[in-house]
């Protein structure tokens, strides 16, 4: 056997899974058959909340797609975030900015959240056999976490409305670059190259770059910024949130959970 025969079986083993970026929630129908995990992206603010909270000790965070759902969890006793349009509902003491989860009187409790792109996005990617969050601030932990799980892997974009934008794509980018560049991973779609492209073209400079996005003009105007330079840092947290019985816990927590289990069993 030549020495090009015997490496080509590694190369197909090197490219063996994949990853690909879906732009906004609108087009997951057209993804969500070829792939085992769904990382949700909603860089400002949904996913750097959840991914903050569970960092500070929040054991669970209920994402529902509605304010009803939210109100109903809160009559039953649940500690409740509700946002819309960038801003608390009335009625809730938590909107999505991730300063407000690191409170360490949260820790331990039970908290319901619904956002207007992020929680939407979840709850379409619930029945997918593995849901994770990823954020610009557990980059480095989604990405090593996600070497690890089995399949192919489909990066969410939580968008604005169901419409394209800059920060989630640019996040996508980053995890899809990550993962092509060190593990066994490669990607089909268009859509994949030009978020990859996209934050190849900016890493060095993403801030500034998200400057006159539209969501970070919206948050601006509301006076954020704070939560704004916090979202667009990486690597502040070392937590990767995974969607477990309706959920979103800590995936150490459900991994010593089925450790247990097996004892047990």
């Amino acid at each position: 056997m030549t020495k090009s025969q015997s490496e080509r079986p590694q190369q197909v083993e090197r490219h063996e899974r994949r990853v690909e970026v879906c732009f906004s929630p609108q087009q997951f129908e057209l993804y969500k058959a070829d792939f085992h995990t769904c990382v949700v992206i909603d860089v400002l603010r949904a996913t750097s909340a959840i991914c903050a909270g569970l960092a500070n000790g929040v054991e669970r965070i209920i994402p529902v797609p509605t304010v009803e759902e939210a109100r109903e969890l809160q009559a039953q006793g649940c500690l409740a975030a509700a946002e819309r349009n960038g801003q608390i509902v009335e009625g809730f003491d938590f909107g999505n900015s991730p300063r407000a989860y690191m409170d360490g009187e949260l820790a331990g409790k039970t908290m319901a959240l619904t956002t207007t792109n992020g929680t939407k996005a979840i709850a379409m990617a619930k029945d997918m056999p593995q849901v994770a969050i990823g954020s610009i601030n557990n980059l480095d932990a989604i990405c090593t976490w996600l070497i690890h799980q089995p399949g192919h892997v489909l990066l969410l974009c939580s968008g604005w409305k169901d419409k394209f934008n800059l920060e989630d794509t640019i996040c996508a980018g980053a995890i899809a670059d990550r993962l092509i560049d060190i593990s066994r991973f490669r990607s089909e779609e268009d859509s994949t190259i030009a978020a990859k492209h996209l934050f190849l073209a900016v890493r060095g400079n993403i801030f500034s770059f998200l400057k006159a996005s539209s969501h970070r003009r919206r948050l601006r105007d509301l006076n954020m910024s704070e939560d704004i330079k916090y979202c667009l840092t990486p690597n502040t947290v070392n937590v990767v949130p995974v969607l477990h019985e309706g959920a979103l816990v800590d995936s150490r927590m459900v991994s010593k959970t089925l450790q247990s289990s097996e004892i047990v069993g």
